[in-house]
């Protein structure tokens, strides 16, 4: 990265090359939730100015459950659109896959990591109602590559298809692919290992936990996206920040306002997407907190994910939020707890999920056993992440979803 230019110049350039498609994609007419907030704005037509454009409301990730009630998301997509899948993620929130080859635009990022036709790429993200294995399954077979939809979880297996096979590429949670090499050591020749090539995302990939895994995977590379709206940036090299992917528009706005940010300062990652007018996903908030960094190639990045501002919290690559755990702690009265809360921890490599839960009487530890096992089958159910459970004295007054790991 480049220090020492004048980021405000660039961000005003980006701006300016964007402007005829921000103008166009925000006409009236393309999706009910698209013209409800052009009428917010006020505007009767599409916006004349780029000032116009930022005064359309942000929609937000956590906006969307209230918003897709009832409805799915049929007030997101126009008439036209044509979807061949649609996904329930944690919350509940729909999203809906439109027609055509790699339609979250992952490819990119793959291609970067250097993956492509002489492929063979394990596909570690879960398949089932969320979109994620999905995504990339579709992304790499654009370029030709072969796929193993290995999911989460049966680590075992996955590493003796990976020694059977001779699989060459990663994708996943860096988490994952660390215990993916930890059983592969465990029951197979590491000589035979060929994985070089890794794209990780979904969690934070810090310096050390880099380190480990190129130890055994000499590429490994870092994208980030949402499931609305797909692949937002991604590394060419590390600690570069994220190019940002051409066909949408990022803005980083004030957490909790509309407003843009100062160049240079931190905000929440705006994203309008561009590529198709069946679905206006127009500046929709991801929660994510970021900056723009200058970069040597003369453009603009992103200097990835430093934090959140919307409620729901990520762990393991999943979404939690503060109402679904309100629901797992509200459902366990009935089974004589007195209290609940969720606390998110990390080691510094992986991320975990803490039900803390206490009982309202002095129980035998049989009883306790029995608590603990209701209480671990009713979170992964609401929210499909299997939590550690602690039966503790009392719960701790405050926010039923804790997160500790920027405390």
């Amino acid at each position: 990265m480049s220090s020492g230019v004048d980021l405000g110049s660039r961000l005003a350039a980006y701006r300016e090359s964007f402007t005829a498609q921000l103008l166009a994609v925000a006409a009236p007419g393309r999706a009910p939730a698209l013209d409800s907030r052009l009428r917010a704005a006020g505007l009767g037509g599409p916006p004349g100015t780029v000032e116009e454009f930022e005064s359309i409301p942000v929609l937000r990730k956590d906006d969307l459950p209230a918003l897709q009630e009832g409805r799915g998301y049929a007030d997101l997509v126009g008439r036209d659109a044509q979807v061949t899948r649609v996904f329930a993620s944690p919350g509940p929130i729909y999203e809906p896959q439109l027609a055509g080859s790699d339609p979250w635009r992952f490819a990119a990022a793959l291609e970067a990591c250097g993956i492509g036709s002489d492929d063979l790429v394990i596909n570690c993200f879960n398949y089932h109602l969320s979109p994620a294995g999905t995504m990339f399954d579709e992304a790499a077979r654009a370029l030709g590559a072969r796929v193993l939809p290995g999911g989460v979880g049966m680590t075992e297996v996955q590493a003796r298809a990976i020694a059977d096979l001779g699989v060459t590429a990663f994708i996943g949670l860096p988490s994952y692919l660390a215990a993916l090499v930890k059983a592969y050591d465990a029951a197979h020749d590491p000589s035979r290992w060929q994985v070089t090539k890794a794209l990780v995302t979904a969690e934070p990939l810090p310096p050390p936990l880099r380190a480990s895994l190129r130890e055994r995977v000499s590429h490994v590379l870092m994208a980030y996206g949402t499931a609305e709206v797909g692949l937002i940036g991604y590394e060419t090299a590390p600690d570069e920040g994220l190019r940002l992917e051409g066909t949408a528009y990022v803005e980083l706005c004030e957490p909790g306002s509309d407003r843009p940010v100062a160049p240079g300062d931190s905000g929440e990652v705006v994203v309008t997407l561009l590529r198709d007018e069946t679905y206006p996903l127009v500046r929709f908030g991801t929660g994510d907190v970021s900056r723009f960094v200058a970069h040597g190639d003369g453009g603009l990045r992103l200097a990835g994910v430093l934090g959140r501002v919307g409620a729901a919290v990520k762990v393991r690559g999943m979404f939690v939020h503060p109402h679904q755990a309100a629901s797992v702690r509200d459902a366990l009265r009935a089974e004589g707890v007195a209290g609940a809360r969720f606390v998110v921890q990390s080691d510094g490599t992986t991320d975990s999920l803490v039900l803390e839960v206490a009982l309202e009487t002095q129980a035998d530890d049989a009883t306790v056993a029995e608590v603990a096992a209701v209480a671990e089958r009713r979170a992964q159910g609401e929210l499909r992440l299997r939590p550690t459970v602690q039966v503790v004295d009392r719960v701790e007054d405050g926010p039923v979803l804790v997160d500790l790991r920027h405390a």
